[in-house]
């Protein structure tokens, strides 16, 4: 809305409103407008949810240390999601069907943690959509963001090739291209991509659900991931750079530069309340949605294999849940005194707040790594 008034209205008048013609410049711009929407509207979320008793409620099964933190306004993730979306619609150029795409995924996870925050809230334990009953509706998402992929792939603005890391040459195609031409049968070709696509966004949005269990710990952590795929998508779409690298090509993804600033800079603004001690927290509301941003975002850049490395500290706590459902199922025994990771950690004696910095710092050294690798092959 802005970058349309600014540059294609008042420029004209005013050449130096020339300079929001750069993505640069605009992704800075998002970054900080999602910023200051976090943190003006902040105290006013949580005086609203405090006043609608919207407030978490704490497992029974969970560390005892976190039976005080009942009663602290929750679904703090709407808060997160509206400083995402609102600048993102004020500086991203909306002709872009990535951004479009970008958005209506946030959205979509986002209600998604909404419907299960709201039957917690309205049952007043936690306990709300089932697992299935949640993972169905994701992979409906995920289905939804794949045949929109799969529109952009008959255009030739997208492809469903692997962009593998240290092997750059090898471009393994998600899509059985052989099954194409037989008659009704050609939509199970596609099978492969939607099963990765939700492997992909929809593991990752748990993940971030997952490790959304210490104040400010994911949180945090997605301010880490959000600004290394900001990084990586200013580089995937400017051709010099993308050349220089050789990483995979994609100019029309510039607009989601400014997508990933609005991410960063609206997490930034919500850790101000969700530091420990936490006055707010995010819900699935807020999990859910920025998990299906980063995932979204991955896939679109045919990054998804340097995910793992991006978004390091989500899989780790992801995959130990996986291995202490599975050692216990299997064999009547646990791998962690409790799962996800970080409980285990708390059980060990550690702080809260120690837990908390050295997921924050192994974040960063997962970030800083997966960027490094972009040069190597």
């Amino acid at each position: 809305m802005l970058y349309y008034l600014f540059f294609f209205a008042l420029r004209r008048h005013f050449s130096p409103l020339n300079v929001f013609r750069y993505i640069t410049v605009r992704t800075a711009a998002a970054s900080l407008t999602a910023l200051a929407l976090s943190l003006l509207l902040g105290p006013w979320m949580i005086r609203r949810l405090r006043a609608l008793q919207v407030k978490q409620y704490i497992r029974e099964e969970g560390p005892q240390a976190h039976q005080k933190k009942a009663g602290t306004p929750t679904m703090g993730g709407l808060l997160i999601v509206a400083a995402i979306v609102i600048p993102t619609l004020l500086w991203a150029d909306l002709r872009n069907a990535y951004v479009l795409l970008a958005v209506a995924a946030t959205m979509a996870f986002g209600a998604i943690g909404f419907a299960d925050d709201y039957s917690k809230v309205v049952r007043k334990q936690n306990r709300g959509l089932s697992a299935k009953g949640k993972f169905f509706l994701q992979v409906l998402t995920c289905i939804f963001v794949g045949a929109v992929l799969v529109g952009l792939q008959a255009r030739g603005v997208y492809s469903t090739q692997l962009s593998v890391p240290f092997l750059k040459r090898l471009h393994p195609d998600l899509v059985l291209h052989g099954l194409l031409g037989y008659g009704y049968i050609w939509p199970l070709a596609y099978i492969p991509f939607i099963a990765f696509l939700v492997l992909v966004i929809a593991g990752f949005s748990n993940g971030v659900n997952l490790t959304d269990g210490l104040d400010g710990l994911a949180i945090g952590c997605v301010i880490v991931s959000s600004a290394a795929l900001t990084v990586l998508t200013y580089l995937s779409s400017n051709v010099r750079f993308a050349d220089y690298l050789e990483i995979q090509k994609i100019p029309q993804a510039s607009e989601l530069t400014i997508f990933c600033g609005s991410v960063a800079g609206a997490s930034l603004g919500f850790l101000w309340y969700n530091a420990h001690p936490a006055d707010l927290f995010m819900g699935d509301v807020g999990s859910l949605a920025l998990g299906g941003a980063i995932g979204t975002v991955a896939v679109i850049l045919k990054q998804e294999i340097l995910l793992v490395s991006i978004g390091g500290i989500f899989i780790v706590e992801l995959l130990s849940v996986i291995i202490q459902v599975g050692s216990f199922k299997l064999t009547g025994k646990r791998v962690f005194r409790m799962a996800p990771l970080h409980h285990h950690f708390e059980l060990l004696g550690w702080s809260e707040s120690k837990i908390i910095v050295r997921f924050w710092i192994l974040a960063l050294v997962f970030a800083l790594f997966a960027l490094t690798t972009l040069k190597l092959r």
